[in-house]
């Protein structure tokens, strides 16, 4: 005997559900479709890590130029067959292989620690031959005042640079945030303020660095650092889920 149960008359399927639809009901769900999206974004702590790598890519990558800029001033000017700069040179460097090498050999993601290794290398190789301290951080101070230009040209062309970070982050790398004219215009302020903080803070080094004052110039790198991406990146995500959040509530007043 089949135990089956029949269906009633009154049931409806799925797909005469949708049929039967009144215009009205479907324009209702479409308008909290992209409260659902919302809430498919990570929480914000979690695009922060993921943005700069948890805090364990943080202070990875913050370990090279601390050790320079507090070993630098206070070793003695000779060490053996090395002055005091050298071996600052090569404890930092050391401590940025050394770092992707242990990540490397627990295969974990070593982009954070390459990134930091290419700019101790270059750094290290001026001032180990020029035995200057302050060209340790030429590459840096170059790389940040090319970064602030390339983002304010991005910004002013409507691709800010920061809006295709953050769909990669916080939107798996999709592009249908173009088409969002609010968050286009957010992403695009947002950008321009991340390039004028850097266009400042390297003008500052710049000018530290043709007073030769090494040490200073190695704090402002070492606190201007991390320390501000950090600052600028929470800044970066909560601007944008609370302009999305606006323009969610703004939708079904607006129709």
């Amino acid at each position: 005997m089949s135990t089956e149960t029949p269906a009633h008359d009154h049931e409806i399927a799925p797909e005469q559900a949708e049929a039967r639809k009144t215009p009205e009901s479907r324009e209702s769900a479409e308008l909290r479709e992209p409260e659902a999206q919302s809430d498919e974004l990570p929480p914000f702590t979690e695009q922060l890590s993921q943005q700069l790598g948890g805090v364990k890519g943080v202070v990875e990558a913050a370990v090279p130029i601390t050790l320079f800029v507090v070993l630098n001033p206070l070793l003695p000017d000779r060490m053996g067959p090395l002055s005091g700069l050298q071996w600052a040179i090569l404890i930092s460097a050391a401590s940025a292989l050394a770092i992707a090498g242990w990540r490397a050999a627990r295969r974990e993601s070593i982009r954070h620690a390459l990134n930091g290794l290419f700019g101790i290398a270059l750094g290290a190789f001026l001032a180990w031959r020029s035995t200057d301290a302050r060209n340790f951080y030429l590459p840096g101070i170059i790389q940040g005042s090319v970064y602030g230009v390339l983002l304010i040209v991005s910004a002013l062309v409507r691709h800010p640079i920061i809006g295709w970070i953050y769909a990669v982050v916080a939107q798996g790398g999709k592009k249908e945030w173009r088409e969002n004219k609010p968050l286009v215009d957010i992403l695009s302020r947002i950008t321009i303020l991340w390039g004028v903080v850097f266009i400042v803070k390297n003008a500052a080094r710049i000018w530290l660095y043709y007073l030769d004052y090494d040490n200073a110039l190695g704090l402002l790198t070492l606190f201007g650092g991390w320390p501000v991406t950090i600052a600028l990146t929470a800044f970066t995500i909560w601007a944008v889920r609370r302009r999305m959040k606006e323009v969610e509530a703004a939708a079904p007043s607006a129709t």
